[in-house]
């Protein structure tokens, strides 16, 4: 009886991690097909803005899996009209192949939520569920207590064990604005991208007004961030006239000055690379702080914001010697913002409206302390930032 995969998702764009998730599961489940099915509107959540026409995503999907052995893109998705039900694709399926077995394949996340599904009856009637499991150890004991009472059920589950690749389509959508990340992409996804002008490849960042810059920073954010994010653009907004300083380049700043807090510690690493710079020796080993530098790079490359800005995103996570007044702000308006809640941070907030250079002694000497409790090293920039303040009397 052949076995053939069925692997869905919006593939928006198609990534290295889905191929790799692709020939996991074509080893794992001893597949004879797999079918990659793009989605033409996924029924549990909205379109990103700027999402590629089907066709578009379609075209990408089969450029990403040509050369892939047993592998073929299936429009099935694509040619039915309004949401995309895995039910209704799962029997389409079974029509086609009436005499092969069908394995559905999907995340952890969609396992977990699969009784949540319309009509996921009908769909373990139909076709096993293979599901990829990636070794964390909560994960895996998650897996096994939904994978036993899906079998009570009468569904079949069977694992594929598949190398842990941490990447999203979101991922690769933010890179591909920052200018860097092709090799994350199949070959030729990248040139079909850049070519169509699909993803914002082609738009020109530098300069924006405000409200323009508010809508591509919140789009590039952690959906989790965009809260603090805002509340650290009006409060630098706010503190700005308050010490002399243009609020509306404060806003900037505090809008991108988590612009790339998004990307993992090893995406940190390469976007400096791609971007020629070369870290220090606690940059290289302690890539947490990074975004702060990454930041400051993204947004007068990408951004075209002026020096001060770029200055001040650099300097926000860890402060330095001689800061001017903007960069005080950002580093005061990152720790106090509204949605902030730490013991000390009420007297961060008086400070800041009083005595700006007592509010970022406090707010270093919280860090320092901070770190010394967890064990953390310290970067030497913040050392610098205390010792110039403590010598010119502050």
């Amino acid at each position: 009886m052949e076995r053939i995969g069925i692997y869905g998702g919006s593939f928006n764009p198609p990534h290295i991690g889905h191929l790799e998730a692709a020939r996991s599961a074509i080893r794992s489940l001893k597949l004879d097909r797999l079918l990659l099915v793009p989605a033409s509107q996924a029924p549990h959540k909205a379109a990103p803005e700027g999402t590629p026409a089907p066709e578009h995503r379609l075209e990408m999907l089969r450029i990403a899996a040509k050369g892939m052995e047993k592998t073929e893109v299936c429009d099935l998705e694509m040619r039915r009209e309004g949401p995309s039900y895995t039910y209704e694709t799962v029997e389409q399926l079974r029509q086609m192949y009436p005499d092969a077995e069908l394995v559905l394949l999907m995340g952890t996340d969609m396992f977990l939520s699969f009784l949540s599904w319309k009509n996921p009856e009908r769909i373990w009637k139909q076709a096993t569920l293979g599901v990829f499991c990636r070794g964390q150890r909560k994960e895996k004991d998650a897996i096994r207590t939904q994978k036993k009472a899906m079998e009570a059920l009468g569904a079949k589950v069977e694992l594929v064990d598949n190398p842990v690749i941490e990447i999203s389509s979101t991922q690769a959508r933010r890179m591909l604005i920052f200018r860097f990340g092709g090799f994350l992409l199949p070959k030729g996804v990248e040139d079909y991208i850049r070519e169509n002008k699909l993803y914002g490849t082609d738009r020109d960042y530098r300069n924006l007004p405000m409200k323009e810059l508010e809508a591509v920073a919140i789009s590039l954010h952690d959906p989790k961030r965009v809260a603090h994010v805002l509340g650290c653009r009006d409060t630098a907004a706010r503190l700005a006239k308050i010490w002399g300083v243009d609020p509306d380049i404060a806003a900037r700043a505090g809008l991108l000055h988590d612009i790339t807090k998004a990307l993992d510690g090893p995406l940190q690493l390469t976007l400096c690379d791609e971007y020629g710079t070369i870290l220090d020796d606690f940059s290289a080993k302690y890539p947490k702080t990074l975004h702060a530098l990454t930041g400051s790079m993204v947004a007068e490359r990408i951004f075209g914001e002026s020096p001060e800005i770029v200055a001040a995103i650099r300097s926000h996570t860890t402060g330095k010697a001689n800061m001017t007044a903007l960069e005080k702000i950002i580093y005061i308006a990152d720790y106090m913002e509204p949605n902030r809640d730490f013991p000390g941070v009420e007297k961060l907030r008086h400070l800041a409206e009083t005595d700006l250079n007592a509010a970022l002694k406090c707010g270093l000497e919280q860090t320092l302390d901070h770190l010394k409790n967890q064990g953390s090293r310290v970067s030497p920039e913040t050392r610098d930032a205390l010792a110039w303040l403590n010598e010119n009397g502050y």
